[in-house]
Formats: C-alpha cells, sequence, structure tokens
C-alpha cells in the first residue's frame, strides 16, 4: 500500500511528532506513505529522525539538508513541520518542484506568506494541505454532529475561555514567544480560530485587546527542571540547550469579541500568562440548549443541556444515529461511533497527526481537495491576527481585510523582517 514517496521537511521536535504519527498510521495498516528522506538544514537533526524511523518502517530514509538534494531522492511529497517563518519558502518550492505538500500550521507565518502560497498553488494540480488536527479530535466531530443536526437549535454564542501558561514559564521552546517567528497568539490560536469557524462558520469581525503580560520568560529545561513544558515527550533534548531566559516579545494574551456570518456571537479569551488558577470553558448557547465541549485531544465526553435537561455525552451519541467518524479516524480510535475516549497524551498525539496523514494521502490518491487546503488555513492565520491588528489599532478589524492585506500594521514589520 506504500505507494506515495514521502520526505519529512524540519526535523526537531515538530517533525519527530510528526514521524510518530506515520509511525501510527503505519501500525493500523493504513498509511499509503513510504517515508524516504528526513530533511533538515541542521543535519543532526534529519539524522536523529532518519534513526527513528528505522525503529518503526523496514528502513531508514535518506538524510539531505536542503530541497534541492531532496529532488536528487525522488519524492512525491512532503510534510512540511518546520518553523513557520519558512513555511511560505518550502511550501512554494515544494509546489514548483511538483510535489504535493502538507505544511504545519500556521500555513504561513503571516497573512501575506499564506497569500504568498496560495498564489503558488493556484492552477496547479498538486494537494496542498494544512496539517490542522484539533478539528480531528473525535469529540469535536461529535459536537459538529450535533450542532449540524441542529440538537441545540441555532448557535447564538460561542464561549471560548482558555487560560494556563504557568505564568512566566516558557511554552514548549523560545521562538514561540518571539513575533518575528510566530508568537503564541498565532502558534496555538489558529488551533482554536480553526475550530471556531469548523463549528460555526466564518467569523467576520473581531474587536480584540492585547498585552505582553511576560515580557521575560524562564526556561525551566535549562536550568534541569523536569516541569518543562514538552508535549509528547519529544522537545526535552532541545530545550535542555535553549537560553535559561529570554525577552519575550509576542503578546501573550488576547480577550475578543467575534462576530459570525451566522450572526452568531463570540466571546474568546486566550491567555498564556497565568499564575493563579487556569480554566478551559468552550460553550455554545443555542436556541433550544447549550453545549459544553471538553478540552481538545483529551478524550474527555461534551455535555448537553436541553430545555433544562443534562445530557452526557452517550445521552448525546444516541442524538445523532447516523453519525460516523471515518475509516481511519475509527480505527485508530477504536470505534466508528465515540462518546469518549482514553489514552495517554503522547498516543493521542500520535493519533490525531495521523489522521491528518490519513486525509493528506487520500487527497493525493483520490485527487481530492484534503479536508483543510490553503483558504481555510489562511482564514485561521488572519482571524488570529485580526485580534493582534484589532488590539494595535484599537478598531474593529473584518477578517476580508486582513485577508485582503488592507489592514496589515501588526503584521508590516513581520514581512519586512521576511523580505515579502
Amino acid at each position: 500500500m506504500s505507494s506515495i514517496r514521502l520526505a519529512i521537511v524540519g526535523c526537531g521536535g515538530m517533525g519527530h511528532r510528526h514521524l510518530y504519527g506515520l509511525g501510527e498510521l503505519h501500525r493500523q495498516g493504513l498509511s499509503p506513505f513510504r517515508l524516504v528522506a528526513a530533511c533538515d538544514p541542521n543535519r543532526g537533526n534529519a539524522e536523529s529522525l532518519a534513526d527513528d524511523a528505522a525503529e518503526l518502517f523496514d528502513h531508514r530514509p535518506a538524510v539531505v539538508t536542503d530541497l534541492d538534494a531532496l529532488a536528487e531522492v525522488g519524492v512525491d511529497a512532503i510534510d512540511t513541520p518546520t518553523l513557520p517563518r519558512v513555511h511560505h519558502d518550502v511550501a512554494i518550492g515544494a509546489l514548483e518542484r511538483g510535489w504535493h505538500c502538507m505544511v504545519e500550521k500556521p500555513v504561513g507565518l503571516t497573512v501575506r506568506a499564506c497569500n504568498l502560497i496560495a498564489a503558488a498553488a493556484k492552477d496547479r494540480p498538486q494537494v496542498l494541505s494544512v496539517a490542522e488536527n484539533y478539528r480531528r479530535d473525535p469529540m469535536n466531530r461529535l459536537a459538529r454532529a450535533l450542532l449540524d443536526a441542529g440538537v441545540i437549535g441555532d448557535p447564538r454564542l460561542l464561549i471560548h475561555h482558555s487560560m494556563g501558561g504557568n505564568g512566566n514559564r516558557m511554552l514548549i521552546s523560545v521562538w514561540r514567544h518571539q513575533k518575528n517567528q510566530s508568537g503564541l497568539l498565532l502558534d496555538v490560536g489558529v488551533h482554536f480560530t480553526d475550530m471556531m469557524e469548523y463549528l460555526l462558520g466564518p467569523i467576520t469581525t473581531v474587536y480584540a485587546q492585547t498585552r505582553l503580560h511576560e515580557k521575560v520568560r524562564i526556561n525551566p529545561a535549562a536550568r534541569g527542571d523536569a516541569s518543562a513544558s514538552n508535549p509528547a515527550g519529544v522537545y526535552g533534548k532541545w530545550q535542555k540547550e535553549m537560553p535559561a531566559e529570554f525577552e519575550a516579545t509576542a503578546e501573550d494574551a488576547a480577550y475578543a469579541t467575534l462576530e459570525f456570518a451566522s450572526a452568531a456571537s463570540g466571546q474568546y479569551i486566550e491567555d498564556h500568562a497565568i499564575h493563579g488558577e487556569g480554566s478551559w470553558l468552550r460553550q455554545i448557547q443555542g436556541s433550544i440548549g447549550s453545549m459544553n465541549l471538553p478540552p481538545d485531544r483529551r478524550g474527555a465526553p461534551l455535555s448537553l443541556n436541553i430545555e433544562g435537561k443534562e445530557i452526557d455525552g452517550e445521552g448525546a451519541l444516541e442524538l445523532v444515529p447516523d453519525f460516523h467518524l471515518d475509516e481511519a479516524t475509527a480505527q485508530l480510535f477504536g470505534g466508528e461511533r465515540l462518546s469518549r475516549y482514553d489514552f495517554e497524551f503522547p498516543e493521542i498525539d500520535r493519533k490525531v497527526i495521523a489522521t491528518e496523514y490519513a486525509d493528506f494521502g487520500r487527497a493525493i490518491l483520490e485527487g481530492r481537495p484534503p479536508e483543510v487546503g490553503i483558504e481555510q488555513g489562511t482564514r485561521s492565520v488572519a482571524v488570529s491576527y485580526a485580534m493582534m491588528e484589532s488590539g494595535q489599532s484599537g478598531q474593529i478589524v473584518t477578517i476580508d481585510d486582513v485577508i485582503g492585506e488592507r489592514i496589515d500594521g501588526y503584521q508590516a514589520e513581520i514581512n519586512d523582517d521576511l523580505g515579502i
């Protein structure tokens, strides 16, 4: 079945997580890919990924350091979990070479970078997929089915509150705190903006305040503290080599009011600088009931309240008898109809990344668009930046103006730094 020659381009922490997701898909007998190369300008990272790949598959992929060398290996498709600031260069380079491409989110570091990728992809036959996995969580699939079935009526209000971050501690890596590298409100925010539009449709306007609360961050791993933020347990060796303390230049909190094309409203808080008790709430209020969604990639059940009656996850599942997960997700998570699941996070991480690969592979083999393409990937980036643009200008911002680059004051210096 392994007929698509694949290379992973970008072999740091996220690249290793993608490798383990590919391995999970392979173990289930669902992978249409053969990993033929590991590519990274840091050859040591590429060698590390190739070593891990040799343990997962029946071969060790070639190790190269640039796209020209990758072309000599011979590939059909690449996966691009590189640093966000080079996503557009790598994606455009892949498309120009005739390769299919899956780009890790955010698909571009700015809206302009996204638009450059879109222009390169226009009229080309290759599949261009965005690796967005929160929507692929079986609990979020169930939530969407319940909304589509009108179980809570017409959605009126979405409340999204995500508050945590361990105060002034580094979240995973230094670059996630740098404005010209990504910043937390983009790196994490695109997951949430994609989810909001996945559930309720297009967002049209944003009014936000943004803050940089913690101007100096500390890296516990550099001090030998095992409590450092290290999802899936793959970043530790890199974190130890990062500075123990550094200046943060990207905002770490956004407080926003959103308007959807459906006329629903949204209240949004994303705060990565909480010193006290953190909190999570993703709640949708509808015309006949409400829905509370669990944190993404945890497996906890959602809950409903219909006209005052509480309905748990299993009961919610009964309200959508035609709901079924796709074949790959069902096999990976253990059932076509799930109201909850129970795995440790590293395994969940592998499984949801495997679903990204499954969709990418099917899109290539079937000649169809992927679930998340450049248009939705760009929208997720644009909504995230709309909050920062609004925070800088103090004005209500339309998503169309951000996508059209008519409002880009916040992003201007990033674009200049990128040379685009």
